[in-house]
């Protein structure tokens, strides 16, 4: 699989934050809406709706409300100090190839032993 595009050296914007934040809080809002939704009906039946009806509006608000509240989060903290936003420009630069130095014993003896 390709690595993901890059943003150059100023890291995800704010939006893609938003998003990255919504896509995840979503995902774990829908788990846990079917993990909930599951053990509802379990104990008190679908009721008029349905089994996949009410299912599906327990995963949804689960998800909708999970992802809405992750997608604020996440841009909350995207305010960084200079600190890190330049240690983030550092951890994407190309790597840099040395040549390794000749060994040398770590306490030289002195002339005078």
């Amino acid at each position: 699989m390709p690595p993901p595009p890059s943003h150059g050296l100023a890291g995800p914007s704010t939006v893609d934050k938003l998003k990255m934040g919504a896509m995840m809080g979503g995902s774990v809002g829908v788990i846990i809406g079917f993990i909930f939704g599951t053990v509802n009906i379990f104990r008190y039946g679908a009721g008029p709706n349905g089994i996949m009806r009410t299912l599906g509006q327990f995963m949804l608000g689960s998800g909708a409300t999970f992802g809405f509240f992750m997608s604020i989060g996440s841009v909350i903290r995207s305010d960084s100090s200079p600190i890190v936003e330049q240690a983030y420009a550092l951890s994407r630069r190309r790597p840099l190839i040395m040549a390794a130095q000749a060994y040398r014993a770590p306490f030289p003896k002195r002339n005078d032993e």
